[in-house]
């Protein structure tokens, strides 16, 4: 089992299904931990001596700016404590599916139901969310073990259109990926791929595919679907329940099952997968608690349809790049002495469409990909709401601590035996996908994806780890998964924020990371928990820096030791070191450099929009005075914004306020810098200016897209004029009035 720092799962013969390894750098990164910590606190500790000389010594103006930069530099502390826990022992796995015919027989892979969930068809395009399916539908896997559950949340019709012409493509599709082995299984990224090759076949489906997304699209162009396009009384009836009054917040449940694994057959005779579209019912008068309680509607529809024991919980726009994804995951899910504690199979979410310097960050190198191998030396990583192979059991309490559903069919261990379309399953799911079925249940609570937090998959795998149960990262070669990323910054940041508002709302609830966490997990993986809980607070240093030091310096007072003190070093050497061991463990993971600047740079964009909206919604919604909602991120496409993004031009064009900010710490630091660097080119007094001058001089390189997008385009894509004339003014007023206390 163990050897040279291997460790893994084995089947009866000594064959490996999986193994782990520690990562090389783990002994670096506790020396590291150790000599960073030890530089941390004489800073801190400097910062607590000069507040206690207020008032015999020093004065207002010195201990507000002292208090400042400590409660900044505490904040950067804690946040630095936090990510230790991912770096103390890293690990990586490798799977060999190969082996698991040594245990599994054809015919005896357990089945598999896969949940997607939309909610809006001009947002999130039908054509993308078929894609999905279609890929998932054609996994290397019993295709009468696949169920596709598809949850529309927006209540469309022309969702449900777009599947049942999917569903005549996948008669077509399924058979040409097993003929030909493919391993792009969405048609999409299939086509593209092999633009440039024909062949009869190839043709052929490629004019299938084409015909389809014509008429999807003039579907959802139209917003209606057209008489022609209803070709039976199945279809009629079908569309028949979007009767008047129908609307998308009010409405009755709609459960159209497209594909029936003991009816329908592909085209060679093969059965098809399962797939059933659910609506749930939803009514202005009952909380509907946006993609968790749709989770768990489908977790309960398919409980009553199908109960398979292995769950796989998939964004729309998310299709599988690997169809061998699923045995990999049975390469734990098999393992006898991992599988009783095991809940969940994350794997990276990654992306297509990056353009080359990934100029937002939406890599996401370090949640998706560094972090989770800290995490997965621990007791796992968390849930990041996609591409997550769940065991069904794992909903029903802890792996010691059983929770009883209210239903027996809705029992992890329920043996369905009746046929999906049988009227006594269509009454029960009809039922159990009710508005009002959760109320006097555990739903949400105990069982299920877990209600309280926008970020229901961060909460969700919180609340399941707290329970006792354990998670694997699986992190292949060949990416199981690829995804759209938004090629706008408003949508990047309007993403975040709305991650951050969830974020504080398990920080400040009972379940909090620190204490609860602590408690339930331990100290490490309550650190890391905390991390991302805490994510909004990097607010806090970034506005700061962004802004004191700069207003300072416009004034001649220093905040900074000069460079004959001591301390001076010691800021540098703690600078120096974060972003070093960051760019470090970056590139290590397969980043460049470029890359990696970007990363930084949204960093501190984020810090000044996304973190600081959020809190601030945050703390509106607390007190009754800014109720939130769950927002899409649009995925439709602008030719001429995916143009600019191709080109790695950033997108300011929408007015929104969250760009004031950042253009008001653009605005002060290059006039800041510009004195500051004039000075001294002048041979003036500037003693202990020198590290504000770096500073803003650091921050206007990053500032760089701003600058462009204010004075030297002219595309849509520029700097809104209202955001410029505002943070003109609003700069304006905050050096006046920082003139009146900095002096």
């Amino acid at each position: 089992m163990e050897g040279r720092g291997l460790r893994g799962g084995f089947t009866a013969d000594a064959s490996p299904l999986h193994t782990s390894q520690p990562l090389r750098r783990t002994a670096f990164n506790r020396l590291f931990a150790v000599v960073y910590f030890s530089a941390v606190i004489p800073l801190l500790y400097r910062h607590v001596q000069n507040l206690s000389l207020y008032p015999t010594t020093t004065s207002f103006l010195s201990f507000s700016i002292t208090l400042s930069l400590f409660i900044s530099d505490l904040v950067l502390a804690f946040m630095w404590a936090t990510a230790q826990a991912f770096r103390m022992s890293p690990i990586r796995r490798r799977e060999f599916p190969e082996n698991l015919r040594r245990i599994i027989k054809d015919g005896d892979h357990v089945g598999l139901d896969v949940f997607i969930c939309t909610a809006d068809p001009h947002k999130e395009p039908p054509m993308n969310v078929v894609n999905t399916a279609l890929s998932l539908m054609a996994y290397d896997y019993p295709a009468d073990k696949i169920s596709v559950y598809v949850s529309d949340d927006g209540g469309s019709a022309l969702t449900l259109f777009a599947f049942m012409e999917a569903a005549e493509f996948a008669s077509h599709w399924l058979p040409f990926c097993r003929d030909n082995n493919i391993m792009e299984r969405s048609p999409q990224a299939y086509f593209e791929a092999n633009y440039h090759s024909s062949t009869p076949q190839l043709d052929k489906i490629k004019m299938m595919y084409e015909d389809m997304k014509v008429k999807v699209e003039q579907v959802v162009e139209k917003g209606e679907i057209i008489d022609d396009y209803i070709t039976d009384d199945q279809r009629r009836r079908a569309f028949n329940q979007w009767a008047k009054g129908f609307t998308r917040t009010d409405h009755p449940t709609v459960i159209q099952i497209i594909l029936d694994k003991s009816k329908d057959k592909d085209i060679s005779g093969h059965s098809l997968p399962n797939l059933i579209y659910v609506s749930r019912q939803k009514s202005k008068a009952s909380p509907h608690h946006f993609k968790a309680g749709a989770l768990n509607v489908l977790l309960r529809v398919s409980a009553v349809m199908t109960n398979s024991p292995i769950i796989l919980t998939q964004d729309c726009d998310m299709y599988s790049n690997d169809p061998r994804t699923p045995l990999r995951v049975l390469c734990y899910l098999s393992d006898p002495e991992m599988k009783s504690n095991l809940a969940f199979v994350q794997f990276p979410q990654r992306f297509h469409g990056l353009n080359e310097d990934d100029i937002y960050a939406s890599e996401y190198k370090r949640l998706f990909k560094i972090n989770p191998s800290g995490f997965d030396g621990l007791k796992g990583p968390n849930y990041v709401g996609s591409g997550c192979f769940f065991a069904r059991r794992a909903f029903f309490g802890g792996p010691s601590t059983p929770v009883t559903p209210e239903i027996s069919e809705l029992n992890p261990d329920h043996a369905v035996n009746k046929a999906i379309r049988s009227e006594e399953i269509m009454t029960l799911a009809l039922h159990v996908a009710g508005c009002n079925y959760e109320n006097q249940t555990k739903w949400g609570s105990k069982m299920g994806f877990r209600y309280g937090s926008l970020v229901e998959d961060f909460y969700t795998g919180y609340r399941l780890q707290c329970e006792g149960w354990k998670s694997i990262f699986c992190n292949p070669e060949r990416s199981a998964f690829l995804g759209d990323v938004p090629i706008t910054l408003v949508d990047v940041l309007g993403q975040c924020k709305r991650w951050c508002i969830g974020l504080f709302e398990v920080t400040f609830s009972k379940y909090n990371t620190l204490i609860y966490g602590s408690q339930s997990m331990g100290v490490l993986m309550s650190l890391a928990y905390s991390h991302y809980a805490f994510w909004p607070i990097w607010c806090i240093p970034v506005i700061i820096y962004c802004f004191l030091p700069s207003l300072a310096l416009v004034n001649r007072v220093s905040v900074f030791p000069n460079a004959l003190n001591p301390w001076f070093f010691l800021y540098v050497l703690l600078v120096l070191g974060a972003y070093g061991q960051d760019l470090f463990d970056f590139v290590s993971d397969g980043g460049t450099v470029r890359r990696w600047w970007n990363a930084q740079r949204l960093w501190m964009i984020r810090g000044l929009t996304c973190y600081l909206f959020g809190s601030i919604e945050y703390m509106l919604k607390s007190i009754g005075v800014s109720p939130h909602g769950f927002s899409l991120t649009s995925k439709v496409l602008d030719d001429a914004q995916s143009k600019r993004y191709g080109q790695g031009v950033f997108e300011f064009g929408v007015p929104s306020p969250l760009f004031v900010p950042l253009t008001m710490a653009a605005i002060i630091n290059f006039f800041s810098f510009i004195l500051g660097l004039a000075g001294f080119l002048r041979g003036s007094t500037m003693k202990g200016l020198g590290l504000q001058v770096i500073l803003s001089g650091f921050i206007v390189l990053n500032c760089l897209p701003v600058y462009g997008a204010i004075a030297l385009r002219n595309d849509a894509g520029k700097m809104a004029t209202k955001i410029i004339v505002t943070s003109t003014f609003a700069s304006l007023a905050l050096y006046y009035i920082s003139s009146l206390f900095i002096i």
